[in-house]
């Protein structure tokens, strides 16, 4: 995809800065986010082990995309555990996790536009996508999915921003709904941050991704103090991380809404 050198916008909550057109397909009961089929099984283990994981290895290693601190993931090698990132690139922020966790599978919360791109769409959940549900029904198959994810001690992902606004160098506000989730398992919880460096050569950035944790629930506190702790944690040690972004490939211009 071909970017605009300035992109415009009103609101850092909600405002998508690119445009996606995706006929998404509902989330219903009808959606199936568990296979037993052993052929399914087979083509997962193809699609994860023997494709994807060699194609990002050659891809990170390739744009020399430099990950600090993933060690951090080794405390929680035989349990899995919650990621919070910042969305700032379409490919990459689905991938890079399947080298970044080492040799777990990550699995990644995402909205049903992944799961909808025709051919590809019925691709992305072999690699790992966990599309979020739209009916009750759904919703329940959506969180033994998730219970089954962690049992397997893997890790699963989450945008919290939601919308990817590419090479964005600062971090987005973001609510606490999605710490509901390692609140409710009580697991731990990483944060990836995507940094962005002037290269000597060439006009794309280089790319650093800090990981930083685990910072775990404090059961003491209520639910909802619980949610509000984990995300402050968040989101202050990926504002922090962010700092060390020398270099803007886009320039994003903050328009005021006409009265």
């Amino acid at each position: 995809m071909k970017y605009q050198d300035k992109l415009y916008y009103t609101d850092e909550l909600n405002d998508e800065v690119i445009d996606f057109e995706v006929n998404a397909k509902p989330i219903d009961k009808s959606y199936k986010y568990t296979h037993k089929n052993p052929f399914y099984k087979l083509g997962e283990f193809f699609m994860y082990r023997l494709f994807a994981k060699p194609v990002v290895w050659f891809y990170v290693k390739f744009k020399h995309i430099k990950i600090v601190n993933r060690k951090a993931l080794k405390q929680c090698k035989n349990g899995g555990y919650f990621v919070y990132a910042n969305h700032t690139q379409q490919l990459m922020d689905g991938f890079h996790p399947t080298y970044t966790c080492y040799n777990k599978k990550p699995h990644l919360i995402c909205s049903a536009d992944n799961v909808s791109m025709g051919f590809i769409g019925k691709l992305t959940p072999l690699w790992g996508a966990i599309p979020l549900p739209d009916t009750l029904d759904a919703t329940r198959n959506f969180n033994a999915k998730l219970e089954q994810v962690l049992k397997t001690n893997n890790p699963i992902i989450i945008y919290p921003e939601r919308h990817m606004w590419p090479y964005y160098t600062k971090i987005r506000p973001f609510d606490d709904k999605s710490f509901r989730y390692p609140v409710k398992y009580n697991k731990p919880i990483f944060t990836f941050t995507t940094t962005y460096q002037r290269k000597k050569e060439g006009k794309k950035p280089h790319i650093t991704i800090y990981v930083d944790g685990p910072f775990y629930p404090d059961v003491n506190l209520p639910t909802n103090e619980q949610r509000k702790q984990l995300r402050n944690w968040a989101y202050n040690t990926m504002c922090q991380r962010s700092t060390n972004s020398n270099y803007e490939y886009l320039h994003y211009i903050h328009e005021n809404k006409p009265s």
